[in-house]
């Protein structure tokens, strides 16, 4: 059921406020175009600048497109362990089929206190539960000592890995088993990351190039491994410039080329310069998607 090429969504805005036409549609192509899952209200959703009240119908919105055609995990981490539980109880709610928790950022908490942290969300919460790691963002970094004691819970998962560490979903894998799910959080990593124990990837690129993200993922799932990389090969300037400016500014502008939706995002963070405009749009014709 988790397995593949996850969009991590973005939320759309338009005047400052959430797009709702624009993400329902948004939603619905990513299905068309066979994205195997999608993650709302992650990183790349921009959840910092959204309220509690934006980022919980943001996930009803996105599990009401969907009506069960593909997985949808929601994101629903947070630094303090209460409003996490708050956040994955109505996840469950709105009908998720799972909850991404990011580690517990600028509290910097201690691997027994990421323990705990994860323990008490996925005993208060009935749901599947994919961890999320990425040190370059939360400074905490997940230990694989501390994901094989977290994997021994039932209702947690897998683990999302955007370490860029490529020894590190094999060594999760000799410490948790083949069951363990682990998604790529570095699209560049993704297929590198299959062959290390790998079974998909949560990704930024597959907003503006669903089809091909997931024609990758599937050629590698049926062993076709001159497609997979031929895919592989034709992203990876995609995949560059998607992180020339912060994430998820170019990938915005990306779409806007589409039409997709427009380009707006919440400050701090700012639409992209002229300079990233230019490198995004050229990419953008070099791959083929305008």
């Amino acid at each position: 059921m988790f397995k593949g090429s996850f969009t991590a969504i973005v939320t759309p805005f338009s005047n400052g406020r959430l797009d709702e036409k624009a993400f329902k549609a948004l939603v619905e192509w990513q299905i068309e175009q066979g994205t195997h899952g999608l993650v709302p209200c992650g990183t790349t959703g921009e959840t910092p600048t959204l309220t509690h009240e934006e980022h919980d119908r943001v996930i009803e919105l996105c599990v009401d497109v969907v009506k069960g055609r593909v997985p949808v995990i929601a994101g629903t981490g947070s630094n303090s362990t209460d409003e996490a539980i708050t956040l994955t109880a109505h996840a469950k709610q709105a009908g998720a089929d799972a909850a991404l928790l990011v580690a517990p950022y600028y509290n910097k908490p201690t691997q027994e206190g990421i323990f705990r942290h994860f323990e008490a969300v996925a005993k208060a919460v009935d749901i599947p539960i994919v961890l999320y790691n990425v040190p370059g963002r939360t400074v905490t970094d997940i230990s694989v000592e501390t994901v094989q004691r977290l994997a021994k819970i039932p209702n947690i998962i897998g683990i999302k890995d955007a370490t860029a560490d490529l020894a590190r979903p094999l060594l999760t894998r000799v410490a948790c088993g083949p069951n363990f799910l682990q998604f790529s959080g570095e699209d560049a990593t993704a297929t590198a990351f299959l062959a290390q124990g790998g079974v998909g990837c949560i990704s930024v690129t597959s907003n503006v190039a669903p089809a091909l993200c997931a024609q990758m993922q599937n050629a590698w799932e049926k062993g076709d491994l001159a497609t997979c990389f031929a895919i592989r090969d034709k992203l990876s300037s995609l995949h560059d410039v998607m992180f020339c400016e912060t994430n998820p500014a170019p990938v915005k502008y990306a779409l806007s080329l589409l039409g997709k939706c427009g380009p707006d995002l919440r400050l701090p963070l700012v639409e992209l310069g002229e300079d990233s405009k230019r490198k995004v749009e050229a990419v953008m014709k070099d791959v083929g998607l305008i």
